[in-house]
């Protein structure tokens, strides 16, 4: 909504209407509910520039120019760069710059946008020599197209910049940049990460710059290099204030040299600051979040480089939206200059001194009662889940649903859980799958949580989630909040859950009680098969995939519980699982979850009374396979 400057889910509403996917009666209702949510968003603060703020009639109204810009950007730099240098100040005046990114995102154009400005990004590192107006040229050259990447990245997500794979040490400098040094939600940086640590002597040589004239130097200036010698070089100036080494005079003067010619120094400057402030104890970051104040304060003289405002503007925003999470954390005053747009409403959202656990349930509680999940809640979900960890999300959202005792709210609840999971699908549904059923199934003393209605609810979660990750994982389908946090370790899911055809998994090592167990089916050529064999294997899925190991290792505890001589809630459970694993098969869908059951675990399954049809065997079963279609007959013919 703000990037647009429009209600967007009021349009899709509209359209999914006029489709017949939604009554009048809930059209109405689904608006007047999202109007009441928007009246707290953020807002453009005044009327001045109203003709090129962005809206929906405008967006497309300024397709065309976007098309102009991307013919005029793939024109040969070298020969006119001012006539370029023109084109992009338009661009960055006034809030066009935001209806243009805007129109270039509805027309599908925005990655070709962001190509473009890497490829003038990258042009700028080419000096030969050049006069000082060409190398001021070539500095705002560089400025502009470092800042309209950073203002892209931030608005639409980092995807949109990255290229598909580039040959090794073809990595345009922006993009290295991106993914190792800029900070980004739910992104941790390690401030003596390698990224941050360059050529010491050119560092030296940035430091000796930075503190001896009493301006940037722009001929022959390597802008790419001083962008990733500043993390550095501001380490040194800081240790030097810090000991006493630099008076506070000389600090800001330095600081004005940074933030003096090209805003995307003090960009870099401070994204390594945000990194380094996280680190620091609280009596330890007063001058580091000074210098942050110092580079976000923009430089009123007369020697500033064409567009010094307009620059600025973007600066300021790009700063607000690194400095958001340090603020969060360290309650720290950092105020940018206006940048157009009220602040982010959902910035410092938690409340300074209260447990993150008292939150999360307070927050849940009441959008139970309410029974939908508003944008201000939704943030403060976002907000606990980076700072508290998938796991401890999870597993307390979890025992929420497990305190449910009335049908009706244990629904809601599953429902408003599944909403709140789409933060992060994917590494949710691993935590829960992974480790979180698997505690509650092997641990007699917790069966007694999973009564019906929160033990038949949490089954329902579990297999939505489930089918949802499985089948936009192999679609390709990533949500952006998935990529900004860092997956875990490919490794760590083999080591926790390892499965292969020579060790059996630790987990059914530590479940399986009954080893007299026999083999319910044996191979074509009448060699014992394993009770673990799966179509998944047989369809030769990869299992070093952690969702398909972990959805393995799960079907295979629900085969040892159910083959088990004792049963209980959690023999209970695993049936719902289970009836709900049907009930959500798609008609004639292949390669959903079902894949990863043993096939032992068919004629288990069809000693339980509700799932004894032969229906209900030809669903579970894939036909696709000539043992499966074996399996399936054996389960019928002794129904």
């Amino acid at each position: 909504d703000q990037r647009c400057n429009c209600d967007c889910t009021n349009f899709l509403l509209q359209e999914c209407s006029k489709q017949g996917l939604l009554s009048e009666v809930n059209m109405n209702n689904l608006i007047a509910k999202r109007a009441a949510d928007r009246e707290h968003a953020p807002c453009l603060k005044s009327a001045e520039n109203a003709n090129i703020q962005p809206n929906p009639g405008l967006i497309l109204r300024a397709e065309p120019t976007v098309t102009n810009i991307l013919k005029t950007m793939d024109s040969d730099h070298s020969k006119s760069p001012e006539g370029l240098l023109g084109v992009l100040g338009h661009m960055l005046s006034g809030k066009s710059l935001d209806l243009l990114l805007a129109a270039a995102a509805a027309t599908g154009k925005l990655k070709s946008f962001a190509r473009k400005f890497i490829k003038l990004n990258e042009f700028t590192k080419h000096i030969s020599g050049e006069s000082s107006k060409g190398a001021s040229v070539r500095a705002l050259l560089f400025d502009i197209s470092f800042l309209m990447l950073c203002h892209v990245a931030q608005t639409y997500g980092s995807e949109v910049i990255l290229s598909e794979a580039s040959p090794p040490g073809e990595v345009p400098f922006f993009e290295t940049w991106m993914q190792t040094c800029m900070p980004e939600e739910g992104k941790i940086l390690n401030p003596d990460h390698p990224c941050f640590r360059p050529d010491s002597t050119k560092v030296e040589t940035l430091v000796a710059l930075l503190n001896n004239s009493s301006e940037m130097k722009l001929v022959q200036m390597k802008w790419q290099e001083a962008c990733l010698s500043i993390s550095a070089a501001i380490l040194e100036i800081l240790n030097a204030w810090e000991n006493g080494v630099l008076t506070f005079e000389s600090v800001q003067k330095i600081t004005d040299n940074i933030k003096g010619k090209v805003c995307s120094m003090a960009v870099c400057a401070v994204a390594w600051l945000v990194a380094h402030v996280r680190m620091l104890g609280l009596d330890e970051r007063e001058k580091s979040l000074q210098m942050i104040r110092q580079l976000g304060n923009p430089l009123y003289g007369e020697n500033t480089l064409q567009f010094y405002s307009e620059r600025v503007v973007i600066m300021s925003s790009i700063l607000e939206h690194m400095c958001a999470d340090v603020v969060q954390q360290t309650a720290a005053q950092i105020k940018f200059p206006a940048t157009g747009v009220d602040t982010m409403p959902y910035w410092n959202l938690l409340p300074a001194k209260k447990p993150i656990k008292e939150v999360l349930m307070s927050v849940f509680s009441k959008v139970l009662e309410k029974g939908w999940v508003d944008s201000h809640s939704i943030h403060i979900f976002d907000t606990l889940l980076h700072m508290g960890g998938v796991y401890w999300f999870c597993n307390n959202l979890v025992k929420e649903l497990l305190k449910e005792t009335r049908k009706e709210h244990a629904m809601r609840a599953v429902e408003l859980l599944y909403s709140i999971f789409c933060l992060d699908m994917q590494q949710l549904t691993l935590t829960l799958l992974g480790h979180i059923l698997p505690n509650l199934l092997t641990d007699s003393s917790k069966w007694h949580m999973l009564m019906d209605p929160p033990g038949k609810a949490l089954a329902k979660l579990s297999v939505w989630c489930a089918s949802s990750s499985y089948s936009s994982h192999n679609k390709g389908q990533v949500s952006p909040w998935q990529r900004k946090r860092h997956r875990e370790d490919i490794e760590d899911y083999i080591s926790l859950f390892p499965l292969d055809d020579t060790q059996p998994s630790k987990l059914m090592r530590l479940l399986s009680s009954n080893e007299e167990d026999p083999s319910v089916l044996s191979s074509p050529t009448d060699r014992t098969m394993s009770t673990s064999l799966s179509a998944s294997q047989l369809h030769t899925v990869s299992m070093r995939d952690p969702l398909n190991r972990v959805l393995a290792n799960l079907f295979l505890l629900i085969s040892s519980i159910l083959g088990a001589k004792t049963a209980g809630t959690h023999t209970q459970f695993v049936q719902w699982f289970m009836e709900e694993c049907v009930d959500c098969l798609e008609q004639g869908s292949r390669g959903s979850i079902l894949q990863f059951m043993p096939f032992t675990m068919v004629s288990e399954l069809v000693k339980a009374s509700n799932m004894s049809s032969p229906k209900i065997v030809l669903a579970i079963t894939d036909l696709s396979l000539p043992l499966g279609r074996r399996v399936a007959a054996q389960a019928i013919s002794a129904l």
